[in-house]
């Protein structure tokens, strides 16, 4: 493939190149990276279009989007992959992704990490819970023992095609057995190859200090969830502390929902869309979103249209 052909694909048919190691770059900077969530191509493409330098791919809003179910471990491996592979085909940005916990044993963190990775997934996050799984800021969360999580790093890391790729491994051990805890089975993630550490739902600024003093050499994230367990700091706060990434997995989600829900009823009650109408794409704002006219002269290139 010509790279003219490629530059003239919109972003859903363009082949995009060296991803892993433009967020890999990136982490080692100093400056927080800011990834917001997405669970679909239309909220993927508006992180990107907002000019983030990534995207996050929110296991919960794929399973609410995907099965209208919350995040209690529903989703199957083929349902996310259906999913990691739409959101990456029509970005440019790296993508992470969350990987739940691998999907079983090591031998499914190995196909999960290659068929994320062969995907577009430059980042896949995997976790120490056990079945059933939560989310982070619910409390039933059960762990493996460290052993089994340090065994998900090292199958991880062992798996991935391109030593760009990286790996971030989260503790949910916050909740259950303490902030020491916590950062103890982070260090041993550490010691097994993880290249990111995710120590879940620290209830204060103060655990989120002392998690970063025990981890200065090591890029960590944070998980900013409106309404839950960690308190939402500003970037710029995140970054002061220690902060390397942060992740907001379901702002875009919470707002479609309230926006959304707040539109029927409207539409509902007056028979109209009218009241909402200066907060919505028109048409063509819309299908610009999705680079219509790219597709349209993609299309002309083959003269199948007058």
């Amino acid at each position: 493939m010509s790279e003219d052909f490629n530059a003239a694909c919109p972003p859903g048919l363009r082949v995009t190149e060296n991803r892993s190691a433009r967020l890999r770059a990136r982490l080692g900077q100093s400056a927080l990276l800011m990834a917001p969530g997405c669970f679909d191509c239309l909220s993927a493409r508006l992180v990107e279009a907002a000019g983030f330098e990534a995207a996050y791919i929110t296991g919960s809003g794929v399973s609410m989007s995907c099965l209208g179910a919350p995040d209690v471990g529903l989703a199957s491996f083929s349902e996310v992959l259906d999913r990691v592979k739409r959101i990456c085909d029509v970005l440019t940005i790296p993508v992470i992704a969350d990987g739940d916990t691998g999907f079983g044993g090591p031998l499914n963190v190995v196909r999960t990490v290659r068929d994320f990775e062969r995907s577009g997934v430059s980042a896949i996050q995997i976790e120490d819970q056990d079945a059933p799984k939560r989310c982070g800021h619910e409390l039933g969360r059960k762990l493996v023992a460290p052993e089994e999580m340090v065994a998900r790093v090292k199958a991880a890391c062992d798996a991935r095609l391109d030593e760009a790729f990286l790996v971030i491994a989260r503790t949910d051990a916050r909740t259950g057995q303490g902030l020491q805890a916590a950062i103890d089975r982070a260090a041993q993630y550490k010691e097994a190859g993880a290249d990111v550490l995710f120590v879940e739902s620290p209830e204060s600024q103060e655990e989120m200090e002392a998690i970063c003093r025990a981890f200065p050499d090591t890029p960590l994230l944070a998980n900013m969830v409106e309404g839950g367990k960690t308190p939402c700091l500003p970037a710029e706060r995140l970054e002061t502390l220690g902060y390397s990434l942060a992740i907001y997995p379901n702002s875009l989600t919470r707002l479609f929902g309230k926006a959304g829900l707040e539109l029927m009823q409207e539409l509902k009650a007056t028979g109209s869309t009218a009241g909402h109408a200066e907060r919505m794409f028109d048409h063509r704002a819309l299908w610009s979103l999705f680079d219509y006219d790219d597709w349209l002269s993609l299309e002309a290139r083959y003269g199948t249209r007058e």
